[in-house]
């Protein structure tokens, strides 16, 4: 099983095959519109402005499970990231990310790396997974990870 075996509904209401990101890096996020970490935009943004030639694609799930923090519909959200933070990259329909309506790509990211002390369950807004070109999940990165960070990773797996 890999990445690429599971669909999901973009932000305009498309069922996408995550199969169509086949030989590229993923960076996989759970977003939101009223977070502290919100601001995290603008760095996802510009690392896939540099590095989406070399083969990376961000992928944003907006995810209203932490203190409400995106209510929106989904026009409002793809209308929020744009203005606000010049969105390009792939963002899709809300979804959950815990708990018995989570859905299945995220069931999968979490088995497929957990978190501090082994936990599955994702503890907040912008929590990263980074994804490798064979679609197998490679690693998991905090809310509190800033994407510039996070670079150099993927650096090392579009090399």
């Amino acid at each position: 099983m890999s990445i690429y075996d599971f669909k999901a509904t973009d932000i305009q209401g498309n069922e996408r095959d995550l199969a169509e990101f086949k030989g590229k890096v993923l960076l996989i996020v759970n977003t939101a519109s009223k977070c502290g970490f919100t601001p995290q935009f603008e760095g996802l943004e510009d690392m896939y402005k540099s590095l989406n030639e070399k083969g990376l694609e961000v992928l944003g799930f907006p995810c209203n499970q932490f203190a409400q923090q995106d209510k929106g519909s989904d026009s409002e959200i793809a209308g929020f990231c744009m203005k606000n933070y010049g969105v390009s990259f792939p963002m899709f329909s809300k979804v959950e990310v815990n708990g018995d309506q989570a859905h299945p790509l995220y069931q999968y990211l979490k088995k497929e790396a957990r978190g501090v002390l082994g936990t599955q369950k994702i503890k907040w807004n912008f929590t990263k997974f980074l994804v490798n070109k064979e679609g197998k999940v490679v690693k998991r990165f905090a809310p509190t990870s800033k994407p510039e960070a996070i670079e150099k990773h993927v650096q090392a797996l579009l090399a």
